[in-house]
């Protein structure tokens, strides 16, 4: 593997390393295997850190939950966490697809600066390429502090073993690295298995979905006497769309199983966000079994829109575009005795906000010289207080989108259109004409935006 840059963000990754396993310069290297052992001082004492869990579901769009007026499908375990916590209306994925969201939520920062810009597919070159060592990940960050790191499910960062998440500061991985497997014979889109334990493929039977739920209570368990960083990102619902008693896709040998059509795609999705639902609430149960509820940060969220497949409720557009329902999707934070139960936050928020609040949850430091793009939301979960006000930005392919304030400048090639969410969150009223001179602003801070992550790396062969 071709040598990376060892200065990142004016962070020297070599000394970043070395500050958070205490080490030496020498230890520091990379040698591509695969030990984690998790060591490092901190000042706080195992009591005084909360656990973090983190579950993302997989083209889970704004209409497809009950608490977000889905009328089709049951999700009592996440209306739950909505009942007791706190909902998000206006929050996003940093992208309408799959691994630049993941890139952002890892990283704090928007992807673009790590390189992952576009979906690294199972097929064609961006097999070869994924996430650099380089980026510092929260899990890094949060395994210095102390905690024990697990990522149980979709990676999507990275076909080959050297960037396999146990090389990304998590001490534990059970899943898939590509795109989405197959959920019972667990084989990519090109055709490979595709399930791992660490950096070896460890073939496991069963259905994903159950899969992800089981290896995570199972964490919960091992783990409940010491602070825990786990981070569950599901498959369901990606296609393919399998229900638990359906057949395989995807068979050894390149062979064709059944493929869902129709209305077997509509019944399998149903089921699929369903059983994702009921392995949230048994991830609950056994927090609250174990006595870490009021100890314990939930956060639920979506990595993009819905498909066609799924409902995106009352916004325009689907996952890939940059229209509302490609990228604002359902999120829920929920800590008993921090949040208060039944709030309904419309501050905005994106998947990259989550490095930094893990980290201020977790009363850990972010190694010197590390900005990220994303904020401290503590304040505003536990105290109530206004996130800080900022322009955002997305861009996927050609198209464009700034937000600031209720104001959103779309750029779609040469066409420009401009709206007020507060007034128009279906996307239908065009005020671009209208208001020329805000067009033009958000142009410019558009400009400035593009012209500061492009001196972000490029995907790692």
């Amino acid at each position: 593997m071709r040598q990376k840059a060892r200065i990142f963000n004016g962070v020297n990754r070599r000394e970043f390393i070395k500050f958070a396993i205490g080490g030496t310069a020498a230890m520091a290297m990379p040698n591509y295997g695969c030990s984690t052992g998790k060591v490092g001082g901190f000042s706080k004492t195992a009591a005084e850190r909360p656990n973090i869990i983190l579950i993302m579901a997989d083209d889970l769009g704004y209409g497809d939950v009950g608490c977000y007026g889905s009328k089709k499908i049951q999700t009592p375990n996440i209306d739950a966490l909505v009942k007791g916590g706190m909902k998000f209306t206006d929050y996003h994925s940093n992208c309408p697809v799959c691994s630049p969201t993941r890139a952002a939520l890892l990283t704090g920062r928007y992807q673009q600066r790590s390189g992952i810009e576009g979906v690294i597919y199972a097929k064609g070159p961006t097999r070869q390429t994924g996430i650099a060592l380089e980026e510092i990940t929260f899990a890094e960050v949060l395994r210095k502090h102390g905690y024990a790191t697990g990522i149980f499910g979709k990676w999507h960062l990275g076909y080959n073993v050297q960037f396999n998440p146990a090389r990304q500061g998590f001490d534990e991985f059970i899943g898939y690295v590509s795109g989405n497997v197959d959920y019972h014979s667990h084989i990519d889109g090109a055709g490979f298995e595709d399930w791992w334990k660490d950096c070896e493929k460890v073939p496991e039977e069963g259905y994903c979905t159950d899969l992800i739920t089981r290896h995570g209570i199972d964490f919960i368990e091992r783990h409940k006497d010491e602070p825990f960083c786990l981070y569950l990102p599901h498959e369901a619902p990606h296609y393919p769309y399998q229900g638990r008693d359906d057949p395989p896709e995807r068979l050894g040998g390149g062979r064709k199983g059944k493929k869902a059509k129709g209305k077997e795609i509509t019944r399998a999705y149903k089921e699929m966000v369903e059983v994702m639902d009921e392995g949230i609430g048994r991830i609950v149960e056994t927090v609250k079994r174990l006595g870490l509820e009021r100890k314990t940060f939930i956060f639920f969220c979506s990595d993009n829109g819905a498909t066609k497949n799924g409902s995106n409720g009352a916004l325009s557009g689907y996952k890939g575009s940059l229209w509302e329902g490609g990228h604002r999707v359902p999120a829920v934070a929920y800590w008993p005795g921090r949040i208060k139960p039944g709030t309904v936050t419309g501050q905005t928020a994106l998947g990259m906000d989550l490095f930094a609040t893990m980290v201020s949850i977790a009363g850990a430091k972010l190694p010197a010289g590390l900005k990220l793009d994303g904020i401290d939301l503590l304040p505003m979960l536990v105290e109530g207080r206004k996130v800080p006000k900022r322009t955002l930005f997305w861009r996927y392919r050609k198209e464009r989108a700034v937000r600031k304030g209720p104001w959103k400048l779309l750029v779609q090639g040469k066409d420009i259109r401009l709206y007020n969410l507060d007034d128009d969150l279906a996307e239908k009223k065009n005020l671009a004409e209208a208001e020329p001179e805000r067009v033009k602003a958000l142009e410019d801070e558009l400009a400035t935006w593009e012209q500061d992550v492009s001196a972000g790396v490029k995907l790692r062969a």
